[in-house]
Formats: C-alpha cells, structure tokens, sequence
C-alpha cells in the first residue's frame, strides 16, 4: 500500500504587526473586547503579492524535504485570495521555483483549503498518478478586508504555509480524512461585491462587504469539526489516549476551546498561535504545523489531529502519522521583499477609502 509522507514543511508570515492597539485607533474596540473574545492579540499584514508569500513557503518546505522542484510532477494551492483569476497562483509558484514537470492547481475552499489540498494530493500519490506534492495553503486577507466591520477586522490576518508529500511505503502521512460541506448554510460567511455575481456597473463594486453569522459559524464549526474528528478515529482504529497533538484551524479561542471539549481533549495537547497571527484562513493548519515542529511539540512516529472548516460551509478532519525525521535536511533563506512600512501605514489607505464610503453613503 503507498502512503504519502511529509517530507518537508515551511511557512511565511509578513513582518508587518497590527496590534489590538493598532485596530482600536480607527475602530471602536479595545485590546480588552478583542482579546477576550477571540484570544487575538495581534495579526499580520502583507506588503507584496500572495504569491510571494507562497513562494517563501515553497521553497522552505523544499529545503526542508531537500527536494529539486524538478521533481514535483503536482502543486496544489489551497487559498481564496489567490493574485488572480487568471492564470492560477498555482502557476505562478510552479514558474517561481522551476517545478517544469508539475501540475498546478488552485484550490478554493476558504480555510479548509489546505486540509483538502493535503486530502487530494494524498489520494492521488495513493492512487499512483503522482509521487511529490507541493501543498500550500495560505491568505492575503486583509486584501478584501472591509475596515469598517469591527466583526470581521479584528479576526483575520495574512500568512502562508506548505508541506511537500512523497510516496512512501511506510504507513505515514494522512492516513485518513472525513471532508464535507453544510452548503445550506453557505451564506454564514460571505464576502460580496465581488465576483461575477456582482455587476461591475454598480457603484458597489470592489467595496467588499462582510456577512459573518457568528454564532452560525461557532455552532456549525464546533459540531462538523467534531464529528470529523470521530469519524478519522473510528477509520483508523485509534482514541484519543493516541494523539499526541490536535492542530485545528485557528479561527478564534472561543472555537479552538469548544473543540477541545466537544472531542474529549485536554487543551495541553492542542496547538494554538491564533494570538499571533489570528485566523489566516487556509494558512493556519500548514502554519501551526510548521511552528510545532520547530518548537518540537511533533516528535517522529506522532499521530495528529487536523480539524478545520470555512466559508461553504466547508468542514474536514484528517489523522496524520508523522515520518521519521523532524529537522529539515536543509534551509532556505527565501524571504518576502524589504516591507519599509508598518501594518498601520500599509492598511490606511484601505481604512480611508472605505470610511470616505460610509461617510458618502450617511
């Protein structure tokens, strides 16, 4: 039986912080109300292209896996802030680093988008029609962020992450997932004013607007993440006494707790940085993984639970079974472009233009 191993992991946060403090200059919040809500104390803000950031990913996850994108016969990109419509970021990432030989996909599922990608990629190495993936997961969300909806500005922030899978004969990898979509309630989290659906003859158009039903979202969230979580278990033969570590999409505390006790897990045992970088949609999951092995919470031969869920409303839970090694093979010094200004400096333009709107509009 083939198994698809991760080999290589990396990640790429912008250097730009927006602070609580930062927020409550222009919003009416406090580092308080954010804080005890969400458990976010700060975020990150992206001064160049997504795919910049995707590409910082890339090439650290291949150093790590030592691997010539030569070899990558398929690239998956899991994101909904993608440099284009057209061509695919995908694409750009396989021209970037000289994957000549591979497949580029993009994948939109929101924040579940990097679990599916790893979900597919997997499928296909066991399948037998490819070897070595590239998933990468990630988000420049603050691109299509309305600054005016207090909601919704103090939870996301900008980041990148990706992994590098190969056909393997030893049981490691993703070795199940349960993925799936409560599509009834796809509207509980929706960005309008954008897209074909829109027309672009309104004087609405690219002023992004947020619906955000939170307490939709948690409910829904909490249970389909949980019951996923059952389901790989049940699949797989393991409990709970098996996992070493739960690393779950970091929307906010408030659901990263849930989780935990809806599924019967201590909180020591589930990886939490969503007071760093906030929720980073499809880049939290390849984030957290990458930072829990360098602060070696992941140790060889550890079984991990993913959970996550997004706009759709999409859902999944995977078990992954770690590989033997935990130390990169090799280091990249691939980094973002010199960032000369603050987060503050860089969104206020934003902040302004959408304020001139409301003002207008009053």
């Amino acid at each position: 039986m083939k198994y698809a191993e991760i080999t290589g992991w990396g990640k790429c946060v912008p250097p730009a912080i927006l602070s609580n403090e930062d927020l409550a200059t222009f919003l009416d919040t406090s580092d308080e109300w954010i804080t005890t809500r969400t458990g976010i104390k700060e975020r990150r803000v992206c001064h160049c292209n997504f795919s910049d950031m995707a590409l910082v990913a890339a090439k650290k996850a291949l150093a790590a896996a030592d691997l010539d994108p030569l070899e990558l016969d398929l690239i998956l990109l899991g994101s909904l802030t993608n440099d284009s419509l057209c061509p695919n970021t995908a694409s750009l990432v396989a021209d970037s680093i000289g994957a000549r030989n591979a497949a580029a996909i993009d994948i939109n599922s929101a924040c579940t988008g990097f679990l599916y990608g790893l979900h597919i990629g997997t499928n296909l190495i066991r399948a037998g029609a490819h070897k070595k993936v590239l998933v990468i997961g990630g988000e420049f969300i603050t691109h299509y962020m309305n600054w005016n909806q207090r909601d919704v500005a103090v939870l996301f922030g900008d980041a990148c992450g990706a992994v590098v899978i190969e056909e393997s004969e030893k049981p490691s990898g993703l070795l199940a997932a349960k993925i799936g979509c409560e599509s009834d309630a796809k509207y509980a989290i929706q960005i309008t004013n954008i897209g074909s659906a829109y027309s672009r003859l309104s004087d609405e158009h690219l002023f992004n607007k947020w619906n955000f039903e939170g307490q939709e979202v948690f409910r829904r969230a909490v249970k389909s993440m949980a019951q996923a979580c059952e389901h790989v278990l049940e699949h797989t033969g393991m409990s709970l006494s098996d996992i070493k570590l739960v690393v779950p999409h970091q929307a906010n505390k408030r659901i990263l707790n849930a989780l935990a006790k809806r599924v019967g897990i201590d909180e020591e045992r589930v990886f939490v940085n969503v007071h760093k970088y906030g929720n980073t949609s499809a880049g939290t999951i390849p984030v957290a993984l990458t930072e829990a092995v360098e602060e070696k919470k992941i140790q060889p031969g550890d079984h991990l639970l993913l959970a996550s869920f997004g706009a759709g409303l999409t859902w999944g839970a995977g078990l992954v079974k770690w590989g033997e090694r935990t130390q990169p093979i090799k280091l990249s010094d691939a980094e973002l472009p010199p960032c000369e200004k603050t987060a503050l400096e860089i969104i206020e333009p934003h902040v302004k233009r959408y304020r001139d709107r409301e003002n207008l509009l009053a």
